[in-house]
Formats: C-alpha cells, sequence, structure tokens
C-alpha cells in the first residue's frame, strides 16, 4: 500500500447552494481521509469549486450580480459550509484561482503541442444544462437525461481534442486495472460506451456566445470547455508541474464523484492526462444519488435537502452516521426524515448511546473511575476479546474496498454484544458478591468500548473523541492507529474516567393518531398473507442479490431488503433474529416479483423472500452456485 493518500471530491459547480448531494461526497472523502490516517498514511484531501461556464453566467444574471460577484457569494457558501460540517480538507479550490489558470493554459499548450488539438467546425446537439454536446444514443426519448430537455442544434467553428486517439488506450487501462473505476458497475458502464467510435472532445466556446472562462493560450477569441478548465484542478491545486505536492502525492490520487459526471471523469480526464504526459489517477470511485421524494434532488423540482438544517436539528455527528450508514457506496438511496430519526433513536441512542452511559456509570460507582488489574478471563471474556480484535480487520477490509456500511455494521455487532454481555454477567449482581470478577469484566466491556471510540472516529469525530476522553485514553481522536487496536489492554484506561453524559438523546415523534390509515399501514408480523396453489403457479420468481439491508424502527423480526434482481425492489422480510444485517448483504435469495406491493410497518414491500423453517430456524433459499440477479427460477 502508498504510504501517501490524496483524496478529492469533485469541485462544486456554483449555479446553486450546497446540498445533501454535495455534503455526501464531501463526508465521504472526509471519512476516507480519517480513515488512511488512523491507517498510518499521510494524506492530503482537496474540495473547491468550479466557477465558469454558460450557467454561471445565468444565475448572475438572474441575481442581478456580475459572475465574479456570484462566484466569490457561492464559493464562500460552500467554503463556510464544511469546516461546520466538521469537514479536514487541507485546500480549497477555485477555477478563477490565477494558478488554476496558469495550470489549465499550459496543459493547453501541451496538449496542443502533441497536435491533439484542431479546429474545425461542429453541428451537434447541445444541452445548455450540461454545456456539453450530446449524441443522439446518449439521449432517452430525445431528451438530455439529466435535465428531461430537448437539446439544441447548434452550429459553429470550435476547437476539438482528439480524444478518439486515446480510446484504445482507455479501454486496455480499465481492463489492466480492474478497481481503476469503481464499484464494478461504473466500470462496465464506461466499458459499454466505449464499445462506440469515441467522438472528440469540443474543448472551446467562442468569445461571441460565452467570455465568462480561461482564454485558450493559442487563441484569444475563444474561452476553454468548462470540462478542460474543471477536471484539471486535481493536479492545478498540488502544485503542476513541478510542484513538490503534486510528485508527492498525485501518485495515490482517488476522486469521488456522484455518477452523473461518470463520463467526463471516466473518459475524458484519463485521455487528457494521457496527452499531456501525466500519469492516470488510481482509483474513480463513484456513488449513486440521494433521492427524495422518489426523485433526484433537484432545484428546479423543490426537493433539495439542505444539510445545515438537518445539523442544526438533529446534531452533525447524527447526520453523518445517517448519511454514510444508510448509503450502500454505488447504489442510489432514499433520503427521509423518518429515517434519520430511526437511525438516530435505534442505533445512536438506544445501542451506542446507552453502552456508554451505563459502562462508565459502572466504572465511576463501583471504582471511583480507576479500573483494577483484570482477573483470569472466562470462556465469554474472551469471545468479546477475540469479536474486538476481529473487528478491526472487518472494519479495515471494508474501508477499503469503500463498504462504509458494512464497516459500520460490524461496530455495530460489536457494540450489540458488548449490551448483551452485560445483561448476561450482571455487574451490578457481582458487585454484591465478587469484586475481582466484577473488575474483569468491566474491564472486557471498556476494551472494547475503545476500539469502538476509534473506528467510528473517522464517522463521527466530536461523539469518539468524546467518548475517549471520557475513558481517560492518553490518545484521542487521529492520533489513534490501528495498530493500536492490536495491542490489546497496552492503552488501558486506568485513570479517572468521567461519568458520562447523553451522547445522543433519544428523539420523540409523534405517535400516529389516525387509526385507519394505521391499519392500512402497518401489518402485524404474526399475520402471513395466504396464496393458493394457483396463484402460486403465476408467481414470477427470481434470483436476487441482496446490496443493502436496514432494521424498521419498532420490529423485532422484519428487515428492509434492497435486492438486486436486475433492478433495485425494496423488499420487507421476516429475517432478524434468523440473520444478521451483515449477514444478509450481498446473499442471495430468491424473490416472488410479482406480487401487489403491501406497507409492512409502514413500509411499501415489492416481493417476497423464499425460506424455509425447521427447529434449527428459518433458513432462506439460495442457488447453489452464485447466479446473475434476474434470473429466472423454473
Amino acid at each position: 500500500m502508498n504510504s501517501q493518500f490524496y483524496v478529492t471530491t469533485p469541485i462544486y459547480y456554483v449555479n446553486a447552494e450546497p446540498h445533501i448531494g454535495h455534503a455526501y461526497s464531501t463526508i465521504v472523502a472526509d471519512v476516507l481521509t480519517r480513515f488512511y490516517s488512523l491507517a498510518g498514511l499521510e494524506t492530503f484531501f482537496l474540495t473547491g469549486t468550479d466557477e465558469h461556464g454558460d450557467k454561471i453566467v445565468s444565475a448572475a444574471e438572474e441575481s442581478g450580480q456580475t459572475p465574479k460577484e456570484y462566484v466569490d457569494r457561492i464559493s464562500g457558501l460552500f467554503r463556510t459550509l464544511w469546516p461546520k460540517l466538521n469537514i479536514s480538507n487541507d485546500y480549497f479550490v477555485r477555477t478563477t484561482d490565477t494558478g488554476h489558470q496558469d495550470t489549465v493554459r499550459f496543459i493547453l499548450n501541451r496538449v496542443n503541442e502533441r497536435d491533439d488539438i484542431y479546429f474545425s467546425e461542429y453541428e451537434g446537439l447541445y444541452c445548455f444544462g450540461c454545456e456539453r454536446f450530446y449524441t443522439e444514443r446518449e439521449l432517452v426519448d430525445g431528451k438530455c437525461p439529466d435535465h428531461k430537455t430537448e437539446p439544441e442544434v447548434i452550429k459553429e467553428s470550435n476547437y476539438f481534442f482528439r480524444m478518439s486517439k486515446y480510446q484504445d488506450w482507455l479501454i486496455d487501462h480499465i481492463r489492466q486495472n480492474p478497481d481503476f473505476i469503481r464499484p464494478e458497475r461504473y466500470k462496465n458502464e464506461v466499458l459499454s460506451f466505449l464499445k462506440e467510435p469515441l467522438e472528440d472532445l469540443c474543448i472551446s466556446r467562442p468569445k461571441s456566445r460565452l467570455k465568462w472562462g480561461i482564454t485558450l493560450p493559442f487563441d484569444e477569441n475563444f474561452v476553454t470547455y468548462v470540462w478542460f478548465d474543471a477536471l484539471i484542478n486535481y493536479v492545478s491545486a498540488m502544485g503542476y508541474p513541478d510542484g513538490e505536492g503534486f510528485k508527492h502525492f498525485w501518485p495515490s490520487a482517488q476522486h469521488i464523484i456522484a455518477k452523473d459526471i461518470l463520463k467526463p471523469h471516466g473518459i475524458y480526464w484519463p485521455c487528457m492526462l494521457k496527452s499531456a504526459g501525466i500519469e492516470p489517477y488510481q482509483h474513480l470511485n463513484v456513488h449513486g444519488y440521494w433521492n427524495v421524494n422518489e426523485g433526484k434532488m433537484s432545484k428546479s423540482i423543490g426537493n433539495v435537502v439542505r444539510p445545515l438544517d438537518l445539523v442544526d436539528i438533529y446534531g452533525l455527528d447524527a447526520f453523518r452516521y445517517f448519511l454514510m450508514r444508510d448509503m450502500v457506496f454505488g447504489l442510489d438511496s432514499d433520503f427521509s426524515e423518518e429515517a434519520l430519526v430511526g437511525r438516530i433513536n435505534a442505533d445512536l441512542a438506544n445501542d451506542l448511546g446507552n453502552l456508554v452511559s451505563r459502562s462508565l456509570t459502572m466504572v465511576h460507582k463501583y471504582f471511583k473511575g480507576e479500573l483494577p488489574e483484570p482477573g483470569p478471563s472466562e470462556a465469554a471474556d474472551e469471545e468479546l476479546r477475540t469479536a474486538a480484535l476481529e473487528l478491526v480487520d472487518r472494519y479495515e477490509e471494508s474501508m477499503k474496498g469503500l463498504g462504509f456500511h458494512k464497516a459500520l455494521m460490524a461496530i455495530w455487532e460489536v457494540i450489540s454484544k458488548l449490551n448483551k454481555y452485560i445483561d448476561t454477567m450482571e455487574p451490578w449482581v457481582l458487585a454484591k458478591s465478587d469484586m475481582e470478577r466484577l473488575g474483569t469484566v468491566l474491564f472486557h466491556i471498556i476494551e472494547p468500548l475503545k476500539t469502538v471510540a476509534a473506528l467510528i472516529w473517522p464517522f463521527m469525530p466530536e461523539s469518539a473523541e468524546k467518548i475517549q476522553d471520557q475513558l481517560g485514553l492518553s490518545k484521542k481522536g487521529r492520533d489513534f492507529v490501528l495498530e493500536d487496536l492490536r495491542a490489546w489492554g497496552e492503552e488501558r484506561p486506568v485513570r479517572a474516567m468521567k461519568k458520562a453524559p447523553a451522547l445522543f438523546p433519544r428523539i420523540e415523534t409523534k405517535k400516529h393518531e389516525d387509526p385507519a390509515e394505521k391499519e392500512k399501514e402497518k401489518m402485524p408480523e404474526e399475520e402471513v398473507p395466504l396464496i393458493s396453489f394457483d396463484e402460486f403457479q403465476k408467481m414470477d420468481l427470481r434470483i436476487g442479490t441482496v446490496i443493502k439491508t436496514e432494521a424498521i424502527p419498532k420490529s423485532k423480526k422484519l428487515i428492509k431488503l434492497t435486492v438486486d434482481i436486475g433492478e433495485e425492489r425494496t423488499v420487507v422480510a421476516g429475517l432478524l433474529g434468523h440473520y444478521t444485517e451483515e449477514d444478509l448483504v450481498e446473499k442471495q435469495v430468491v424473490l416472488v416479483t410479482n406480487l401487489e406491493p403491501v406497507k409492512l410497518m409502514g413500509v411499501e414491500s415489492h416481493g417476497m423472500v423464499l425460506a424455509a423453517q425447521d427447529e434449527s430456524g428459518v433458513h432462506v433459499l439460495v442457488p447453489d452456485v452464485k447466479t446473475a440477479p434476474g434470473s429466472k427460477v423454473k
């Protein structure tokens, strides 16, 4: 593994204020930076704003400002927001920065010297929202797939980058480096696009149409196309070509983007780098959309969620935790305030908060905040020790693979084991009869709690450091490294632990008062809908792969599954108690796909998982070998 880690967010286009999609990308980069810091790497984290192009001019005119006044204001909103979300970026780049513009001109000249730029007349379908030309095959029903508008036919003379020259090289590079673009579905999407001949890229706009941009170094009458400007920030911010930052960190570069900008980052940017003589980035990490009201967030339809609105209500760490726990990286996820509150109450207040509070309260009560040396361990103690040590390896593997939800699920498995251990050991009973055993039990509670506190730090830095402070640890936050957690008991807190105030107060919600609506949405878990044999023969059975799980608040049996059957389906299944959430992720199941949707505990289920039951429990039906999702069961 490299000894450096360099991560970038997209530089955000300043035609609108920051929303939850921007926050998610940036928090992902922050979480990764903090994780690799724990792993002992030297890190650099870049974010910033993209400030040129047609849309900026239009937005500035609407606000009654000049383009410069407008971009200064909106860029300032992003710069101000990130510290409020505890974002630890090392540098904030703007494409209006002089240094960035100099680098753009340097790269344009270098690409031009290689005869990779030419002048030509072009007529094509242009989307002003995307600020790029589309081919017919890229359109959906003749419209831009993102803006749902018909592109305009534009005919003009411009400069073009010979991107087609690098098509075969790019295909070979992606195939030889399978994790160059990840998750795999986005690598496959890029390779699918590259099956067709790659067109050259128009990289200029005439000043007769657009003046707000970087002037081409070889023609004063044109400005640079916004993508040939914006993408270069990833090297300009590091001082390319001669800066030490570029030489030191670029070999470890990773980009975080949303799927709507896959093509510029997965095709334009590698070809630009190759032409300029720069080695490609290590990884392009692509995430899905946060959907609100069953659609991608859009300012035009009014479903934009502003991050600070939620942070101010529910707390920063709870907000960060929810985003990282509820989205499987690479897939879309549905945002709702109800789901956020459910996570806070179930995971943070009930599980983690309750564990910290009662653990430290007992240490304070029974040993005045100073734990004695532990006595001989028993089997239950050793199980906890093994679970805590194995957690570090599982966590590290999940984080490197962008499995943030898996890493958090693994942590919460240990939290659940700790809460169960406390209930089983009954320290309050031992306090009356066996203080030596009580000290050993509390040691085996506190030691895994130290591991939990360290591993949640990338996700919830403030809460993690509060727990570490309450534990009396000499190391907090980024001072920990993962290797410390493999040295069981060496950094043991034996000094005055503090009484722990509630980390995550429970959020009270209004009870549903409409009996008819309540009856409609809630189906008792004991009731199983019956179907006749004739109806069963009509069932469409498909193989599905579980890609995401989510506990349903107030239900002891039901779990919400996101299942890939060639498309994503939400299914509610009564599998809790028989399987953990993590057990189900990536498991293949047999799904009845053509049932009418039904609401179970308020969640609409679009299918039924088939399972068998005997005296040993419930067992889902699975194919004997891995099978393509969507395959029909005959």
